[in-house]
Parts: structure tokens; C-alpha cells; sequence
């Protein structure tokens, strides 16, 4: 068994070990109320989060340049070929 087939492998026990403790903890458990308010706030902050990222990305990444400031430069680079041929 190559070293990425044992990782899968315990990957996939481990997976499996998870979802049965999370099983008992949400239907079998006295627990149960802040087994489900933890994996809530979870999935709403990483919601939130990955959103928070992506706002902070749009809000710092400078703007592109117009279209027309492109095809200007575009028509001197092929003026510049022209001139050299």
C-alpha cells in the first residue's frame, strides 16, 4: 500500500468515526442542544467568513484598466512592429 492509499484510508476510518460521534452526539446524547449550536455557529462563520475574504479581495485589489486605455496601447505596440519592419 503506497503512503497515499494509507492516508485515504485513514482519511475514510476517520471520516466514518466522525459521523457516528456526531450521530450519537445529535440523537443519543444529553448534549445533543450544544452539539447543535456548535456545528451551527461553525457553518454560519465559515460562511461568513469565506464572504468576509472575498469583500476584503474586492475592496483591495485595484480596479482594471478601460477598455479604451488597452486598445490604445494596443494600436501604438502595432504602429511601434510596423515601424520596425
Amino acid at each position: 500500500m503506497s503512503r497515499d492509499q494509507a492516508i485515504g484510508f485513514l482519511l475514510l476510518i476517520g471520516c466514518i468515526l466522525g459521523i457516528v460521534l456526531y450521530g450519537w452526539l445529535v440523537f443519543l446524547s444529553e448534549w445533543f442542544l450544544l452539539a447543535l449550536q456548535v456545528t451551527g455557529f461553525i457553518a454560519v462563520a465559515a460562511v461568513l467568513g469565506v464572504l468576509a475574504w472575498i469583500g476584503y479581495t474586492l475592496a483591495t485589489t485595484p480596479p482594471p484598466k478601460p477598455i479604451e486605455e488597452i486598445e490604445k496601447e494596443l494600436e501604438e505596440e502595432l504602429k511601434e512592429i510596423e515601424k520596425e519592419e
